[in-house]
């Protein structure tokens, strides 16, 4: 039994991803588009697909997608990146859901250098992703940029087919968000007055690589599993690092960097 839904994307400087983002959208009656201040061709793209564009400054993750959310007229709600693509698969699976529960947990595949990462905890990487808005609202997670959405899970249901996650594509598409995501991660809980630790500088990442390409078999993934594990260990201690500076030098400004 389809129902009226309504895709939630927050943008920024997305004009490489977004359309082929929207291209899987064909399937529900609403696409809202919260962007913040794109300096490409993003919102131009975007105007061809949807009228329901928003420009709105950054305001951290969870913020953004409320607002978006906010705005929909229907009832269920499928929150989806830039990066990310509805699979044909998974278009079809919504399309014969009862949406008998209050929301659907997705499996992510997740893509890094162009192939698909199998271990390593990265799939399936379940996330809550189509959900009713009078039930679901963002909060942040253990991580600044990783906000979640928080229901009853007594009253949620898996779905069997994935979204596909293309987050990086190249080493230099990964650093370029590498310093924008990390100065978020510490802004975060820098705000929450979440003090670093020596521990986590240096004991948090080496304890990540050993968990994920180890125990979890990321070095099944071959060259990119190794190249994955090590930039994420490496992320954790940056972000760690971060945090120090901000204590140190009490940095109360806190926005967005591109």
């Amino acid at each position: 039994m389809i129902k009226n839904i309504s895709a939630v994307i927050i943008t920024k400087n997305e004009e490489a991803n977004i359309a082929d983002c929207l291209q899987t959208l064909d399937f529900v009656n609403e696409i809202i588009i919260v962007d913040s201040d794109s300096n490409d061709k993003t919102v131009h793209i975007a105007g061809g697909y949807t009228k329901k564009i928003f420009n709105r400054k950054w305001d951290g993750y969870a913020s953004q997608k409320n607002f978006g959310i906010s705005k929909a007229k229907n009832e269920w709600i499928l929150s989806i990146d830039a990066d990310e693509r509805v699979s044909e698969e998974l278009k079809e699976e919504i399309k014969s859901l009862a949406f008998d529960k209050e929301g659907y947990l997705l499996p992510i595949k997740n893509y890094f250098l162009g192939s698909w990462l199998k271990y390593g905890g990265q799939y399936p990487d379940y996330h809550l992703r189509l959900f009713k808005k009078s039930k679901g609202k963002f909060s942040y997670g253990v991580k600044e940029v990783h906000e979640t959405v928080n229901i009853d899970k007594k009253i949620i249901k898996k779905l069997q087919n994935p979204m596909l996650h293309y987050s990086y594509n190249s080493v230099s598409a990964y650093f370029h968000k590498f310093n924008s995501y990390t100065f978020l991660e510490a802004a975060g809980r820098f705000k929450r007055n979440k003090k670093p630790s020596w521990y986590g500088l240096f004991l948090r990442p080496s304890f990540r690589f050993i968990k994920y390409y180890i125990m979890k078999l990321g070095i099944m993934d071959g060259v990119r599993g190794l190249l994955f594990h090590l930039f994420s260990s490496f992320y954790v201690f940056s972000s760690e690092l971060k945090l120090f500076e901000m204590f140190r030098f009490n940095k109360k400004e806190i926005r967005w960097k591109s």
